[in-house]
């Protein structure tokens, strides 16, 4: 699996599209505003479709939070050609949901070259949850349930690491008996090499001007094979990308 940035390669990584008691992006709404710069339009892809839900259902949910920003948000479903669509875009966004249905339907689409196009070219990208997943080297640390199966797990490779999103600490008072997120990477680590950074809940990855920075309210874990866990503080962390 081969990473696949450059230096004008602008990637928001989001763990989520909202945090306990706010509105779908409202957390986050100045952090995305800078990160696109006077796009005027973003290019929002709903593949993942959380819940089940239609496209143009999930489409009205990032519609809805730029509303009296002056910036459109058009769904890649209103456009005949998918491929013209992210080739023509001034800022991409690919939501959240099922990451093993959205991967699914990038490559069945034939979506994946596109994608790494237009970013590699300088066009902004920003993911959530699932939508960040898929800026790894593969989903194989996504913690949603393989109810489709695409015909390969590597991802876009914007970064060449895997990021876990929504990443969840073991609970030390909790009596649940099966596996922690920090277990189940450990095991991904028994037959793949890439490190592996937990985003909690509040926290992003911003990839600009070939430097990578850790935003947000929280550390985040670094997984790598053959070392000890240890905490990231926000900042930069651009060492990753020589992972």
């Amino acid at each position: 699996m081969t990473a696949h940035y450059s230096e004008a390669s602008k990637v928001l990584m989001i763990s989520t599209s909202k945090i306990h008691g706010s509105e779908y992006m409202s957390y986050i709404l100045d952090e995305v505003l800078d990160f696109i710069g006077d796009a005027p339009e973003i290019l929002f892809i709903p593949y993942a479709r959380p819940g089940g839900i239609s496209f143009e259902e999930y489409t009205g949910y990032p519609q809805k939070a730029l509303t009296g920003t002056g910036v459109r948000v058009k769904g890649i479903q209103d456009f005949a050609d998918p491929k013209e669509a992210i080739a023509q875009a001034k800022a991409i966004f690919v939501g959240g949901g099922n990451t093993f249905l959205l991967l699914k339907t990038l490559y069945e689409l034939d979506l994946m070259e596109p994608l790494r196009q237009a970013v590699t070219a300088g066009t902004p990208y920003m993911g959530s949850s699932a939508g960040s997943n898929i800026t790894g080297i593969s989903i194989g640390t996504t913690n949603d349930m393989p109810i489709v199966y695409p015909p390969s797990f590597e991802a876009l490779g914007f970064v060449p690491f895997n990021i876990n999103p929504h990443y969840l600490d073991p609970d030390p008072q909790s009596k649940h008996q099966g596996e922690t997120r920090a277990t189940r990477i450990n095991e991904f680590h028994f037959q793949n090499q890439q490190a592996v950074i937990g985003l909690r809940e509040g926290s992003w990855l911003r990839l600009e001007a070939g430097k990578l920075y850790l935003k947000g309210r929280h550390s985040a874990p670094l997984f790598e094979v053959g070392k000890d866990l240890r905490e990231l503080a926000p900042g930069e962390v651009s060492f990753l990308l020589r992972s």
